[in-house]
């Protein structure tokens, strides 16, 4: 197998039995951890909420970060429709500045622009310092408001 490098390959790959194990190996820096979940705990939440849609970022055939999105319209019965959260992302320490979060954004934007009644992809982070705020700005989320528990949400219109 060939050296992870930022040209390699980005793509999504579905979280299955074979890859699980290195999906739940992959971490963000210890002084990001306060920032996203573990991967370990998405994927138990995302097995019991039926918006959840999750996968594996790959480059090339290494596992480098997760990422999970909300789409109501998984739900038997949708609560409300005509956007997606980007609900969890997080690149693996090793691998963070090498491109590959922008890479698989892309593929998250691309992915909503293929569910027929999506409009907007939304998401929020925390406003402490490390934060993805700029990233996301970057991608061309607009921020729209601070929630009750101090998270700033943005939104990306289709």
């Amino acid at each position: 197998m060939s050296p992870i490098a930022s040209e390699s390959t980005v793509t999504l790959r579905e979280i299955t039995p074979a890859n699980s194990e290195a999906i739940f190996k992959l971490s963000v820096a210890d002084s990001q951890k306060h920032l996203v979940a573990s991967n370990e705990r998405s994927i138990a939440q995302a097995h019991f909420e039926e918006a959840a849609w999750f996968r594996a970022i790959y480059a090339d055939d290494e596992p480098v970060g997760f990422l999970m999105l909300h789409d109501e319209s998984l739900r038997a019965e949708p609560r409300e429709e005509g956007y997606l959260v980007l609900w969890r992302m997080m690149i693996d320490e090793r691998f963070q500045g090498m491109r590959f979060g922008w890479e698989a954004m892309l593929l998250v934007i691309a992915h909503a622009r293929t569910r027929p009644t999506v409009t907007r992809l939304q998401t929020s982070w925390a406003q402490e310092d490390g934060n993805a705020g700029d990233f996301y700005r970057k991608l061309g989320f607009v921020p729209t408001h601070v929630d009750d528990d101090g998270e700033q949400w943005a939104a990306l219109e289709l």
